[in-house]
């Protein structure tokens, strides 16, 4: 009888959970959210595929449903640190042109810090709360924008209830700008966190787009609140 190499079952090979030692100096929960990315699939998936972060595969699940990125869209990444949904942006509306007979889009991104460069992107240090972000944006986008989208979070205190006001918060003002900046037809999309005081969010965006949806995609933590909403035919 063939003995079965360590480390696999009779049907195959067996996924193997990584235990992280507690260290000292360490807290609990640093040490858990360390054993939590070093098990998660697609942290392990962006990593094989290039990407910045594993948030990467959640704009990826929402414009697979919704089709925003098209080839010569104009795309706006607010909070866009570490860089992946601009890495997907570039691609998607063929920022590079790669896609040859397509016409090429623009991607740009801006965040209270600079930002390793992405190959087709442009990115800036910019508070986008300032006075005068959304005229900025317009002058480094050469017009107005098809897509504004946001994945920004604030700063966890802990405290469940204020970090969900917290999170809203930046959407309402991510939204704000993106009434600003644009195009008439354009798409918003945003995270939030389920708790209540979105759907305050929820009626400011139906007043302003035809259609007004939430989604969770599969690369959003089960055990996470986590969801984003996407308006669609913003009527300028």
């Amino acid at each position: 009888m063939t003995k079965k190499p360590a480390g696999t079952s009779g049907r195959g090979e067996r996924a193997l959970k990584v235990k992280v030692k507690s260290a000292r100096g360490r807290k609990l929960s640093s040490t858990l959210w360390l054993e939590r990315q070093l098990n998660d699939p697609y942290v392990k998936r962006a990593k094989a595929e290039g990407y910045r972060g594993r948030a990467a595969f959640k704009i990826l699940e929402i414009d697979d449903k919704y089709g925003f990125f098209k080839p010569g869209a104009r795309v706006v990444d607010l909070g866009c640190a570490p860089g992946g949904w601009l890495q997907v942006a570039v691609a998607r509306v063929n920022a590079l042109g790669d896609m040859p007979g397509k016409p090429r889009g623009t991607v740009l991104g801006v965040d209270l810090k600079q930002v390793e460069p992405v190959a087709g992107a442009e990115a800036h240090a910019l508070d986008f709360m300032a006075d005068d972000a959304d005229e900025q944006v317009k002058a480094w986008l050469g017009g107005k924008a098809d897509v504004v989208m946001s994945d920004m979070a604030a700063a966890s205190s802990g405290h469940k209830q204020t970090d969900h006001l917290r999170i809203i918060a930046l959407g309402e003002a991510a939204a704000w700008l993106a009434f600003d900046v644009l195009d008439e037809g354009g798409t918003f999309v945003a995270k939030v966190l389920a708790g209540g005081a979105e759907g305050d969010l929820q009626k400011l965006l139906k007043n302003r787009f035809a259609k007004v949806a939430n989604i969770k995609p599969g690369a959003s933590r089960a055990d996470s609140s986590e969801k984003f909403v996407v308006a669609t035919g913003f009527r300028g």
